[in-house]
């Protein structure tokens, strides 16, 4: 093998990689909430099919944080999609973000962890599509690089966010 081919198939495992472990974070943000016990998931079951209706509506406005970040949390989805199925066509780029959100709703009314929530669907469908353009845009700007600088920038988010969530883990069980 070629010395170039070698290191395009490096690059795609560490993607790989870092999309598994952002995968097991997105799981623990949206069906876990962010705790570590069962006990502390909340306990409902409700759907929501109006977009943009009851679950984000407070004291009569919208309520954009929770819209924009699921839009944020799913933008990754859209970016690893690229850097993994580059020769797929702009509708199967998107729809492993789509699908990924209706699985979690679904998952979230099965087991009364959440509400499920057409807003999020949306949000969360909306923001893989901004992942993939942001890699469209990145990718005529930084040409072949694309995928090496994406995997660094993947590689150091993913750092930052473990120390995060250790430090939460750490508080939590000194507190």
């Amino acid at each position: 093998m070629r010395q170039k081919e070698v290191k395009m198939k490096k690059n795609k495992t560490l993607t790989g990689i870092l999309a598994a472990v952002y995968l097991i974070l997105l799981t623990w943000i949206i069906l876990f909430k962010l705790q570590f016990s069962f006990s502390d998931l909340p306990h409902i079951r409700s759907i929501n099919l109006i977009p943009f209706h009851a679950s984000v509506i407070v004291n009569g406005t919208i309520d954009f944080d929770e819209i924009i970040n699921n839009f944020l949390v799913f933008l990754p989805v859209g970016l690893y999609t690229c850097m993994l199925k580059p020769h797929w066509n702009l509708l199967r780029k998107i729809a492993p973000a789509f699908f990924l959100s209706l699985f979690y709703e679904a998952l979230q009314y099965i087991f009364a962890i959440g509400a499920t929530d057409i807003t999020d669907l949306i949000s969360n469908t909306l923001g893989g599509c901004a992942g993939v353009l942001l890699f469209v845009l990145l990718e005529k700007l930084l040409k072949k690089n694309t995928l090496r600088i994406l995997n660094i920038a993947a590689v150091l988010c993913t750092i930052v966010v473990i120390a995060f969530i250790s430090l939460i883990l750490i508080m939590s069980t000194s507190a």
